[in-house]
C-alpha cells in the first residue's frame, strides 16, 4: 500500500514508536497509583514526554502540557474553559469540525473572519477588522483540507493587543512547522499525537497556557481526599487512567520530530509536494488546489471534471494507495473554497513518503483520466 493519508494519522511510525509502546505494556502500568516498581516506570514515562513536548513547543513548565485522548478532547477542554454560552467567537473559515460543534453545542455566537484560500494578507485583514467585537478567537494552524498555513503569528499577535483569548488548532502543523507557545501566548494549542508527532492513535496534547476548566471528573492519583478537582496542573484536566502505552510511543515519536527537526520535516515535505504537484498538473481532467508562493504545508487536494472525489478515492484504493475523498469533517472549509458540493480528494504526506510512491500514484491517476 502508498499510504498517502496522514493528514488523518500518521499510518507509517518510526520503528522506535513500535518499540515504545510494547515496552511500556510489558513494564508500566498506572501511574500516580502506587509506589511499586511497574507504577514508578509509567510515572517516568509520562513525565518524560511532558520534558520532551515542552521542549519541543518552547515550554519552561511541563506541568502545563496536558494529555489528551486526541486533538478533539483537547479542543473540547480548551473551549469549554473560554467560550461562555452565548459569547461571541471568531473563528477562521477553514475550521473542523472539532472547533465547530463545539462551540455550536454551547451557543456561541460564531463570526467568521478570513475565507480566502492560499491568501494570508487577506486572513489577517479580516481578523484585524473584526477582533475588536470578540470575547475569544479560535484559530487552525494549518487547513486539514487544503494545506494552507494560516498566518497564526499575525492573528496571535491581535490576540496579545486585544488582549483576546487564542486557542489554535495545531492538528496539522505540530511535528512540521515550529511551534513556541510563549511567543504566541495562546491560552491553549491543541493537537493530536497520532498525526506528525508519530504517536498511536489515542493521544492527544493541550499546551496550557492557562489553568483551564476540567471537561472530566474522577480520580488522578493525587489529592484523593479533595471532592473537587485538583486547582492545579496537570491534574486538573486529567481525570482517570492514562493511556501509558500510548503516551510511550507519543514519547519516541516526538524524540524522532526533535532530532530530526520540524525545519528538515517541512523542507522535506515541500520537496514532495513539488514533486506531486509538476506530475499532477499534466493529468487532464484534475483541477488542483495549491499555493504558488508556498503558504502550503504537505496537503494537497484535488478534484476530477468527471468523477466526484468519493469514486476517485475508492479507485484509488481498489489500485493499493491510500487517500480520502470528501469533506473531510471540515464543511466550513470546502465552503471557503467552493469545494463544498462533492467535496475533494486529499492527498497528505509524511518523511515517509518517498517521490517514487508519489510518481507510481500520477502513473495510476493518468491512466484513470
Amino acid at each position: 500500500m502508498i499510504y498517502l493519508d496522514n493528514a488523518a494519522t500518521t499510518f507509517i511510525k518510526p520503528p522506535s514508536v513500535y518499540r515504545a509502546v510494547q515496552k511500556a505494556m510489558l513494564c508500566a502500568s498506572n501511574p500516580g497509583r502506587g509506589s511499586h516498581q511497574s507504577a514508578l516506570k509509567a510515572a517516568g514515562i509520562v513525565y518524560d514526554c511532558r520534558e520532551a513536548a515542552a521542549d519541543l513547543f518552547h515550554m519552561d513548565d511541563p506541568s502545563r502540557v496536558v494529555f489528551t485522548y486526541n486533538a478533539t478532547h483537547a479542543l473540547n477542554l480548551a473551549i469549554r474553559s473560554i467560550v461562555q454560552p452565548g459569547s461571541r467567537v471568531l473563528v477562521s473559515g477553514f475550521e473542523h469540525n472539532a472547533v465547530i460543534r463545539p462551540l455550536y453545542a454551547l451557543q456561541a455566537d460564531v463570526l467568521i473572519a478570513g475565507t480566502k484560500l492560499f491568501d494570508p494578507a487577506s486572513v489577517l485583514d479580516d481578523f484585524r477588522n473584526k477582533i475588536e467585537s470578540v470575547d475569544s478567537v479560535v484559530c487552525t494552524h494549518v487547513s486539514n483540507v487544503f494545506g494552507f498555513e494560516l498566518p497564526i503569528n499575525g492573528i496571535a499577535s491581535l490576540c496579545q493587543e486585544k488582549s483576546v483569548p487564542l486557542i489554535i488548532d495545531a492538528s496539522q502543523s505540530a511535528g512540521v512547522l515550529d511551534i513556541d507557545m510563549d511567543k504566541l501566548g495562546a491560552a491553549f494549542i491543541a493537537m493530536p499525537g497520532h498525526k506528525a508527532l508519530f504517536g498511536p492513535q489515542g493521544t492527544g496534547i493541550l499546551l496550557c497556557g492557562r489553568t483551564g476548566d476540567p471537561l472530566l471528573f474522577g480520580g488522578t492519583g493525587s489529592d484523593s481526599v479533595n471532592r473537587d478537582m485538583p486547582e492545579t496542573l496537570p491534574e486538573r484536566l486529567e481525570a482517570g487512567t492514562m493511556n501509558v502505552p500510548g503516551i510511550a510511543g507519543l514519547l519516541a515519536g516526538i524524540r524522532y520530530v526533535r532530532d530530526i527537526g520540524t525545519e528538515q520535516i517541512h523542507a522535506r515535505e515541500q520537496k514532495l509536494m513539488e514533486v506531486l504537484i509538476d506530475s499532477m498538473s499534466k493529468i487532464h481532467g484534475l483541477h488542483l488546489y495549491f499555493d504558488p508562493a508556498g503558504f502550503q504545508g504537505g496537503i494537497l487536494s484535488f478534484t476530477a471534471d468527471r468523477l466526484d472525489s468519493e469514486s476517485v478515492s475508492e479507485y484509488l484504493s481498489q489500485k493499493g494507495i491510500a487517500v480520502r475523498g470528501g469533506l473531510h469533517c471540515a464543511p466550513l472549509a470546502h465552503q471557503s473554497a467552493g469545494t463544498a458540493d462533492g467535496g475533494t480528494v486529499r492527498i497528505s504526506l509524511s518523511p515517509f513518503v518517498t517521490p517514487e510512491q508519489l510518481m507510481s500514484s500520477c502513473r495510476i491517476l493518468r491512466d484513470m483520466f
